[in-house]
């Protein structure tokens, strides 16, 4: 048996220890029902279980979820689509998401994989600063896909760009970084050009 504090209070029956929870206002949890005799110990039932799911919440929060996102390309993909699709996969790895790069063929282009093969190792080539192969190009069906994930080296270089980003700046800071309204400046004049009262006599 272990009291409110955590002190022992050694092997009691059931009904000494129903009646040492009732004198001390708590419950009579059992914590170990396993072991012999079993273990019980005075406490807030309601409050443990409360500050269980609070203990539990706050380590979801902490848990980072690495969602897996697909940007899909054509062997006749036009240079200006190409970067756009690059700039998406690049913005997919800084947020700590992998992303599968897919090359669809259709009809006879199937017979030319290596140029969907080509495609795959120039994104390769240009993210190699931040990304690495977790799935080499392979082929499913008419596709043919690979998939990327942050580099852990790269990741561990960068600053919290999106903690800063997201930091809220003083009001003030907020006020002086936007240009003054006409309604501001002639408000800010007519304050300037007004004569100031004079103080009363004492």
């Amino acid at each position: 048996m272990i009291g409110a504090q955590g002190e022992q209070l050694g092997i009691l029956t059931i009904d000494q220890a129903l009646a040492k929870s009732l004198e001390a206002g708590l419950d009579l949890v059992e914590i170990s029902p396993t072991a012999k005799p079993p273990v019980c110990k005075i406490m807030d039932y309601g409050k443990f279980k409360y500050d269980e799911k609070k203990r539990q919440a706050q380590a979801k929060k902490k848990q980072v979820v690495v969602q897996l996102k697909e940007i899909k390309l054509r062997p006749r993909t036009d240079e200006h689509d190409y970067d756009f699709k690059l700039r998406n996969v690049r913005r997919f790895l800084e947020e700590g998401n992998k992303s599968k790069l897919t090359i669809m063929f259709r009809g006879r282009e199937i017979v030319h994989k290596e140029i969907g093969q080509k495609i795959l190792s120039k994104v390769v080539e240009e993210l190699k600063d931040m990304a690495i192969v977790e799935q080499t190009p392979r082929m499913e069906g008419r596709q043919m896909f690979m998939i990327l994930a942050p580099n852990p080296k790269w990741k561990a270089k960068q600053p919290n760009a999106q903690a800063k980003a997201a930091a809220p700046r003083p009001v003030s800071a907020q006020a002086a970084a936007l240009p003054p309204t006409p309604a501001t400046a002639t408000a800010t004049a007519t304050a300037a050009a007004a004569p100031l009262a004079a103080s009363p006599k004492i």
